[in-house]
């Protein structure tokens, strides 16, 4: 259960942020904010970003491809972190200290999601076709 509370809580977190570049500022516009930190090929990382953050924050809260979308979610915060973070300090304005928590809670309940989550559900549907087989 404490899985789940986890999952909820930061997929959550990381819907708020993939729909903040996709809905409030557009894709365009989070483009040109990229552009201005020097974040290199804006566009696609725009893209890249609000599309992990948004769908990979709902699976998250799903339990969905747990592993794959953990390594997604980490990835893409370690970019935010050395690209853009990383020389403002841990703490403060504009620190990394957000970016941090967010990618090592991803990559942690990736791999360890807990029972109640879709990846479970599917695994224990396929397990007794594996053993009649």
């Amino acid at each position: 259960m404490t899985a789940l509370v986890g999952r909820i809580g930061i997929g959550v977190v990381f819907i708020a942020h993939g729909w903040q570049k996709v809905a409030e500022w557009g894709l365009d516009g989070t483009a040109q904010a990229f552009q201005g930190m020097g974040v290199p090929m804006p566009t696609l990382s725009a893209w890249f970003a609000a599309i992990v953050e948004l769908v990979g924050g709902a699976m998250l809260v799903a339990g969905a491809a747990l592993p794959v979308v953990g390594v997604l979610l980490a990835l893409n915060m370690a970019g935010a972190l050395v690209l853009v973070h990383l020389p403002n300090g841990l703490t403060g304005q504009g620190g990394y200290e957000l970016v941090l928590a967010l990618g090592v809670a991803a990559l942690a309940l990736g791999f360890n999601g807990g029972d109640l989550s879709v990846d479970r559900l599917v695994r224990s549907r396929r397990a007794p076709a594996r053993a009649s087989a």
